[in-house]
């Protein structure tokens, strides 16, 4: 995992979130959008294939193994999203004496483990 964290880091060191009015929005690095979405590609194959395992009267079990490894894609994506928030938007709005994101970021960390 810590080769990963090196990787998002480096993805992640010109990144930040902007609040323009209501309107928010993040600002990612190409490299970064590029990475999740061949992420979020290969996850709707997966939701794709669990599909036809199911139209296939697949066994449970088996069907049951590929949901899982899907919400463990999913988890990669949203702990990638979340690590470069926490670095980029959270630490810029805290410096601009916004500690109201803190809130924001512990119900987003909660909504993320009930899962």
């Amino acid at each position: 995992m810590s080769n990963e964290v090196g990787k998002v880091d480096e993805l992640f060191e010109n990144t930040c979130c902007s609040d323009e009015g209501s309107d928010r929005k993040s600002h990612h690095p190409n490299k970064v959008k590029n990475n999740l979405v061949t992420r979020l590609n290969r996850i709707e194959g997966q939701i794709r294939g669990i599909k036809g395992l199911i139209e296939k009267d697949t066994y449970c079990d088996d069907v049951i193994n590929q949901i899982s490894a899907t919400q463990s894609a999913l988890n990669s994506v949203a702990k990638i999203l979340l690590e470069g928030h926490l670095k980029s938007c959270v630490v810029e709005r805290i410096q601009e004496g916004d500690f109201e994101v803190l809130d924001e970021v512990l119900v987003t960390i909660q909504k993320l483990m009930k899962k």
